[in-house]
């Protein structure tokens, strides 16, 4: 594994050979991930993994043609080969008016912002062992846990780099951390599995296992003997976990690509009201240990913390250069890519803030809704907008949250959802994009 340093040298020389054998532009991305994983079922050791691998992509402009290759062999010999490579693809490649580099005067110049992602650690395996067992027997301790799908430990660290013909020649260091755990209770036809699950950037933040254990063992046996429910409208509220999905149906409805293929159910929504007065959904790169954290992005630009939604209103796309060009306006930092592609675009560590109401206060007026744990399927029409997902989760009624049910589908339509939800107070930073308990009115649930 290079340092960030050496990474980040090696990009801009394979960049300068791009340029040196007839290139107009180019840039290199480098993705080095090293990392191990336990897994362990039924206090068994079942699985040691351990990986390393790196990878570069190199991506090439000749006028407005424009090719991606990529190699995992770093050798002087296979670098020049990938360089030819480029350039005969992109010779023959179509022209695109839209393709190109960042803007060179968007480029990140200054000191990178210190997201404070690495924390240099390499537990061993012994030591993740201990925390999966740990989770899995503590999980299995559970009264009416009845058998385990097992638990798993994991560390991983990588390094990224790029580098751009440009002049931009950066890297940066992550680690990460994970600890999860999934069990069935109950027995026969009425047996119900749940899980949990905790990521971070540093060792020390990670949930201890038993913690992990216990609510994915609680979390099964609570679901215990589920029923049905008659179909109607009501409100549907939506449990963290799961609430956190709606953000991600934002994020895509509002990328740049999306809207310039007009295939976004928000088209024309730039300003408008989408959520409720007092709503305000923000992307924030910056936050320290946050699990998508990164002081630039994927073509150089600084990244910044934004209100994508403010006070309900949407307030811009997320656009990579590319997009920008054919929407006529500026890319916005939000670039992402792999190795072996072009940039799409992106938010990070996303999240709806939190309202006033506790979660018991949220539901305290609900003669009938439901509590949802879990979605099934993927049944979101990103054009129209249109939302049907099977569910499970529990009964509200009167104010409280009573019997599991199970085998039950809500539905509604995006822009009605986002219009309708209300969030609770309970948000905590535990994803890449977090919501609090959050609530919408008026959705359609079909039961029995």
């Amino acid at each position: 594994m290079l340092s960030t340093s050496e990474a980040a040298s090696h990009t801009a020389d394979l960049v300068a050979a791009a340029r040196k054998a007839g290139a107009d532009a180019a840039d290199a991305l480098y993705v080095c991930n090293a990392s191990t994983q336990i897994s362990v079922r039924l206090g068994a050791l079942e699985d040691v993994e351990r990986s390393e691998g790196e990878e570069i992509g190199l991506r090439l402009f000749v006028g407005s043609r424009s090719a991606s290759v990529s190699s995992s062999d770093l050798s002087p010999a296979a670098m020049g080969a990938l360089v030819e490579r480029a350039v005969a693809m992109a010779r023959e490649a179509p022209e695109d008016p839209f393709a190109g580099l960042a803007p060179e005067s968007r480029l990140l110049r200054g000191e990178p912002v210190d997201v404070d992602g690495d924390d240099h650690g390499d537990p061993s395996p012994a030591t993740l062992r201990e925390r999966a067992e740990a989770a899995e027997d503590t999980a299995r301790a559970v009264h009416g846990v009845t058998n385990s799908e097992g638990a798993g430990a994991s560390a991983s660290r990588t390094i990224i780099a790029l580098a751009t013909s440009t002049g931009f020649a950066r890297g940066y260091a992550t680690t990460g951390y994970g600890c999860s755990a999934s069990v069935i209770a109950g027995e026969g036809g009425g047996m119900q599995r749940d899980y949990a699950y905790h990521s971070t950037r540093y060792l020390a933040d990670l949930e201890d296992g038993p913690s992990i254990g216990a609510r994915a063992g609680e979390r099964a046996v609570k679901r215990l003997n589920p029923g049905r429910l008659a179909s109607g409208a009501m409100p549907v509220v939506f449990d963290p976990r799961v609430g956190s999905g709606m953000l991600g149906h934002l994020s895509g409805a509002i990328t740049g690509s999306a809207v310039a293929r007009r295939t976004s159910f928000l088209l024309d929504s730039l300003g408008e009201m989408v959520f409720a007065r007092g709503i305000t959904i923000r992307d924030d790169p910056h936050r320290r240990r946050g699990l998508r954290s990164k002081p630039f992005d994927g073509e150089g630009l600084p990244t910044a913390p934004r209100d994508i939604v403010a006070d309900g209103v949407l307030t811009g796309w997320i656009m990579d250069s590319a997009s920008a060009r054919q929407l006529g306006l500026e890319p916005t930092g939000h670039a992402t890519r792999g190795v072996g592609g072009p940039p799409g675009a992106g938010l990070t560590n996303l999240y709806l803030e939190p309202g006033t109401l506790s979660p018991e206060e949220l539901i305290a007026d609900i003669k009938l809704g439901v509590y949802v744990t879990e979605l099934i399927g993927h049944g979101v029409n990103g054009v129209t907008g249109d939302y049907s997902r099977g569910a499970s989760g529990f009964v509200i009624r009167d104010g409280q949250i009573c019997e599991p049910v199970a085998e039950i589908t809500v539905a509604g339509n995006l822009k009605d959802m986002f219009r309708e939800l209300t969030p609770a107070s309970d948000l905590v930073f535990r994803r890449a994009v977090d919501a609090p308990t959050i609530r919408i009115e008026g959705m359609t649930v079909a039961g029995a």
